[in-house]
């Protein structure tokens, strides 16, 4: 069997070695005559697997202690709507940084439980930039600013962090959590869907600084209550427990790539590579985001005439390079190149996309 060079943005390709495992262990885990996905949760071995994975995670990011790791459910637009019903602790109004869809959509879910101050958008721009610290106009009156650091549609990425004084900075970080180097401490709440750059879909993790919980908005159902989630070590109720587990495989397998620092420099290199493409190709392939805020995880572009995308998407399936049409609300093209992606993934599509511009040029 050959696999593809996959770079669907979510859910996304996982590293070889993971699946290799997973599948070895798919019907026999650790000797138990089953697999993982039919243990318990109330088993001392699921209770390592998950408390492993916390720890693996722990290590990577350099969490401090005074962080809760959360595995939940629901997806990252979830954590749209419990973020607000959390972190307002008696407060009534927020600040929302919008440089795309995602941040858009956090905006709507925020404005049904409190004022919502927009304190940036790029929307004018048809959001293909970040903004400067001086182009925030942040209210001191908030109970905190939410940011998305890597809008997965549009494909820009914040390159530093805004500065929100004592006020929580909360991050969407989904499609690029473990890609970079971070500073946790600097955010009040952390959160991603697993299914870029973790694991598989049905997973959320959630990064919060235990005194910003404990207080949720009265009557809230209590799966929406952080604290509770933290008190039950993530197992109120069942958790994913095989998107857990297979988390878990990927911390494993990014501690033994040499971490978050190795994955940083080879996100340079394949995103330097694909640009570096675009940019030479005389127009042919255009970027639209400013040159300083371009994504190195989801790289969108399209072609001189879009009359040759259905070409460019059936030629490159062919040549084994997979889900490369763009997010339905801009078109064109979008290679998503995650952590487990190859320099020999990109390296492939830059050739096809040279060798397709001499054939259709």
């Amino acid at each position: 069997m050959s696999r593809v060079y996959n770079f669907s943005a979510g859910p996304a390709a996982l590293p070889e070695d993971v699946l290799r495992r997973a599948a070895e262990e798919m019907l026999d885990w650790h000797g138990r005559g089953m697999s993982i996905m039919e243990m318990s949760h109330r088993t001392p071995d699921f209770e390592g697997v998950i408390r492993g994975a916390e720890n693996d995670l722990r290590a990577l990011l350099n969490i401090p202690a005074n962080y809760k790791v959360l595995f939940l459910q629901g997806g990252a637009t979830l954590q749209f709507g419990m973020i607000p019903v959390n972190l307002l602790r008696g407060k009534t109004r927020a600040d929302y940084v919008v440089t795309g869809s995602w941040s858009e959509k956090a905006v709507g879910e925020a404005a049904r439980f409190c004022a919502v101050n927009i304190a940036f958008s790029s929307a004018d721009a048809n959001f293909t930039y970040a903004p400067s610290q001086d182009q925030l106009k942040l209210d001191d009156r908030a109970a905190y600013v939410h940011v998305c650091t890597n809008e997965t549609i549009m494909g820009v990425e914040f390159s530093s962090i805004p500065e929100t004084g004592n006020v929580p900075l909360v991050a969407d970080m989904s499609s690029h959590i473990l890609s970079r180097e971070i500073d946790v401490s600097r955010y009040g709440l952390i959160y991603a869907g697993a299914q870029k750059n973790i694991g598989p879909v049905g997973l959320t993790v959630v990064i919060v600084r235990d005194d910003l919980i404990g207080q949720p908005l009265p009557g809230m159902p209590t799966l929406f209550d952080y604290k509770v989630h933290a008190d039950n070590g993530s197992m109120l109720n069942t958790p994913p427990t095989f998107a857990v587990y297979m988390a878990g495989l990927v911390f494993e397998w990014m501690k033994a790539q040499g971490g978050v620092a190795a994955m940083e420099q080879r996100a340079i290199a394949r995103s330097q590579l694909l640009y570096g493409c675009i940019d030479a190709s005389g127009g042919y392939y255009r970027n639209p985001v400013r040159i300083a805020d371009r994504s190195r995880m989801n790289v969108p572009f399209t072609l001189h005439d879009d009359t040759l995308d259905a070409v460019f998407l059936k030629e490159s399936k062919d040549a084994g390079l997979s889900s490369l049409k763009g997010h339905k609300t801009v078109g064109g093209m979008r290679a998503s190149i995650y952590n487990p992606m190859p320099l020999a993934g990109v390296q492939a599509l830059v050739d096809f996309m040279g060798d397709f511009a001499k054939r259709h040029g």
